[in-house]
């Protein structure tokens, strides 16, 4: 059963960073690679990153300030962010595959306000 379950969201200043983590099972991260997307407040949700093995491909709002990373030994994926503005307000999922949306955790809300 593929299970993921995002932490690590939180209200952060603008300019601040946080690390969203992602807790997976079920299916081997080498093989699939996995994704993060967002969903701010009345906006459709929006593929935010992306990993396989060596691919990685980001929205252009967030090249450079974001980074996303596998860690095979303990199956989990990481989000870094930095430079963090209010327009990346938004519930952050993460999901099994490249450029994917599920199957996906349930969510960690990010809050960047002063």
């Amino acid at each position: 059963q593929v299970q993921l379950v995002e932490s690590g969201g939180g209200l952060v200043q603008p300019g601040g960073s946080l690390r969203l983590s992602c807790a997976t099972s079920g299916f081997a991260l080498p093989v699939y690679g996995m994704s993060w997307y967002r969903q701010g407040p009345g906006k459709e949700r929006e593929l935010v990153a992306t990993v396989l093995g060596d691919w990685a491909d980001y929205v252009d709002s967030v090249k450079g300030r974001f980074t996303i990373s596998m860690n095979y030994s303990n199956n989990t994926g990481d989000l870094e962010m930095s430079g963090l503005k209010p327009e990346d307000t938004a519930v952050y999922y993460c999901a099994k595959g490249w450029r994917s949306f599920t199957p996906s955790g349930q969510g960690t809300q990010v809050t960047v306000s002063s």
